[in-house]
């Protein structure tokens, strides 16, 4: 798959939340330590670029959790703080497309193709870039603009943040996306 402007892909940025910035909650562990960094230069070159930029943001419904919107959690990180005009799609399920207008704003802008950054890889990006995949768009994710926590396999083993990205990766790849970095993206946009 190929991507340029002329496709006016639209960048959709998943949970850049400052919640996630509390890697102990999270599992005690982190990759791809830049993602939001890889991000917010992706979200430059689509606003230098006047292409479609939507901001998802994760809105627990519960009050304990980092990410209710009651919690300094909640908030976007400063460097993919929405502008005005830009579209924020509130969510309370892992995809961003379940319980939220963000297809029907894609279809009425006759978009085709998304470009998918943003946390947690294996978690709420998966979900959204299968979800993406299966409604037919043309899904790109950006491998070092994601990232995720190690996890507790179900016989207690402890899997490292980078594995868990990179299987979420390798199960997304070619079946519902096609895996990216933000350097191709720079090149191509």
């Amino acid at each position: 798959m190929k991507i340029s402007k002329t496709d006016k892909p639209a960048l959709i940025l998943i949970d850049i939340q400052k919640a996630f910035d509390n890697i102990p909650y999270w599992g005690g562990q982190r990759n791809n330590p830049n993602a939001e960094e890889n991000a917010g230069e992706l979200l430059k070159l689509w606003r230098k670029n006047k292409l479609p930029i939507f901001h998802v943001k994760h809105c627990s419904s519960n009050p304990e959790s980092l990410l209710n919107e009651n919690k300094i959690g909640n908030q976007f990180k400063d460097m993919v703080q929405p502008i005005e005009g830009e579209p924020i799609i509130k969510k309370k399920v892992n995809s961003a497309f379940i319980g939220t207008d963000l297809q029907e704003q894609l279809d009425h802008a006759k978009i085709t193709s998304v470009v998918i950054v943003g946390l947690t890889t294996d978690q709420c990006v998966s979900t959204t870039t299968r979800m993406a995949g299966n409604l037919g768009f043309e899904t790109f994710i950006v491998r070092d603009a994601t990232a995720t926590f190690n996890k507790k396999g179900v016989d207690g083993q402890n899997y490292s943040a980078e594995l868990i990205h990179e299987t979420a990766l390798a199960s997304l790849n070619g079946e519902f996306a096609t895996v990216v970095t933000t350097d191709f993206l720079q090149q191509n946009i």
